[in-house]
């Protein structure tokens, strides 16, 4: 398969693109500092990077920030800027990249655990992750041409120590199981899932 990847730099993103490539797929990388690259804030820079890369088979996001704050802390900027760094740019994806896929593809985006387990000065990362997560539900009954939709939603990593005391009393998860699941959601035939992990 021909499989764009966003946000391959990034770590979640860099597990993603090895296992698919170790899998025999043509991952085409893109980040911020690639050419061809993606603002994913930035509809107009989406669509230069799907016009460049052409028919694809698969698109797989894996990018998105938002500010961690106690929610008393936390402004309007901060979780409108979640917002649309993480849920608008992935939905943007979405609406953007059915142009461009093959027939009976796929596309994936990325979560995380925040949008069901609370954790201290998440609460824009949390709200972000659950609109995808329920878009991701709502949106896949509706996409054409046999194409799916999918959320892969990790847990905290284990190989990021610097936050497993944000995570008190949860269980890290490997590189392996965060790459079984972007398998999973590429290969398989589920859609409209949120793949925890």
């Amino acid at each position: 398969m021909k499989i764009l990847l966003v946000g391959a730099a990034g770590h979640v993103g860099g597990v993603a693109r090895a296992e698919l490539e170790a899998r025999g797929h043509s991952v085409v990388s893109a980040s911020r500092s690639t050419q061809p690259g993606a603002d994913t804030s930035d509809p107009e820079s989406i669509a230069g990077l799907l016009e460049a890369v052409g028919r694809i088979d698969a698109i797989v996001v894996a990018v998105g920030s938002a500010a961690f704050k106690p929610v008393t802390e936390l402004t309007r900027d901060d979780y409108m800027s979640a917002f649309v760094s993480k849920a608008l740019g992935q939905v943007e994806f979405v609406t953007q990249g059915l142009d461009y896929l093959n027939d009976g593809g796929s596309i994936t985006v990325t979560t995380g655990v925040l949008s069901r387990e609370p954790v201290p000065t998440a609460a824009a990362a949390a709200l972000v992750n659950g609109a995808v997560e329920s878009f991701v539900i709502s949106a896949a009954p509706e996409l054409p041409r046999g194409i799916r939709i999918n959320a892969v939603s990790p847990n905290v990593l284990a190989n990021s120590p610097h936050f497993h005391d944000a995570f008190a009393g949860m269980v890290p998860v490997t590189d392996e199981q965060v790459a079984a699941a972007f398998v999973r959601s590429v290969e398989g035939n589920v859609t409209g899932r949120v793949i925890s992990v």
